[in-house]
């Protein structure tokens, strides 16, 4: 017999008034699966779902697949990086690890409407390009508290035309960080808006969960934005 492709709904289908689920709105809801695929995802779902000998063996097999995309993925991203050698295969290594630890948590939540290498693929792609970013800032030499203030205006999107017009703000921002935070929170501002640098990164430097960070930054915007209202560079409606 000819096998089927097997249809599987990329969103939850609701029920009729009967209790009866649904079929989808529209066909955009629906993505094809040969039944192949289907089943090489069931394998992949049950497996690193399960526990003992099963699941190690599923661990190490996702983790040489996912080792394959990771070492590409470095290598696109080595030249502009200055990366070789034995760091790029420990980048590799490292976020692969991580990849398939966090898949392991979240593999019930996998909907099944592509191939389950393809999903997971995202995510060793995450974990390349966050190490890949964190090992660049490790190495540039340029301190979290390095202070660049002719560089904000690029770094806020504003257009080189339009650099004379924002000087008076810029100026008006640079009071407030010296003038309204606390030392703590000018550092993580400079760190964070002027420089550029990930969070995880300066979370790192300081010793510092990420929601420490997070809040220092909130805190710190809030200060901001009172003061640039208080001086007539916001309205009321924009500190809020």
């Amino acid at each position: 017999m000819q096998a089927h492709p097997t249809l599987v709904t990329a969103a939850p289908s609701r029920k009729s008034s009967e209790g009866v689920k649904s079929w989808p709105e529209s066909l955009s809801e629906v993505r094809v699966v040969s039944p192949e695929v289907a089943q090489e995802n069931g394998a992949w779902v049950r497996d690193l779902s399960s526990r003992g000998h099963r699941r190690e063996l599923a661990s190490r097999h996702l983790y040489e697949v996912l080792l394959r995309a990771a070492r590409a993925e470095v290598r696109r991203r080595a030249a502009r990086l200055r990366l070789v050698g034995p760091e790029l295969d420990d980048i590799a290594h490292q976020a692969t690890a991580d990849a398939v630890l966090t898949i392991c948590g979240k593999v019930e939540t996998f909907r099944g409407d592509c191939k389950f290498t393809t999903w997971a693929y995202k995510f060793v792609i995450f974990e390349v390009a966050a190490k890949v970013n964190r090992h660049f800032w490790r190495r540039s030499g340029v301190a979290f508290d390095n202070e660049d203030w002719e560089r904000l205006p690029t770094r806020r999107g504003i257009e080189p035309e339009a650099h004379a017009e924002s000087r008076d703000l810029m100026a008006a921002v640079h009071r407030a960080v010296d003038e309204k935070l606390t030392a703590k929170q000018r550092m993580v501002f400079v760190a964070l808006v002027l420089n550029g640098m990930p969070t995880d990164v300066l979370a790192d430097q300081l010793g510092a969960t990420h929601n420490a960070i997070y809040k220092m930054m909130f805190d710190a915007r809030r200060k901001l934005r009172t003061a640039l209202a208080d001086a007539g560079y916001l309205q009321e409606h924009q500190v809020a």
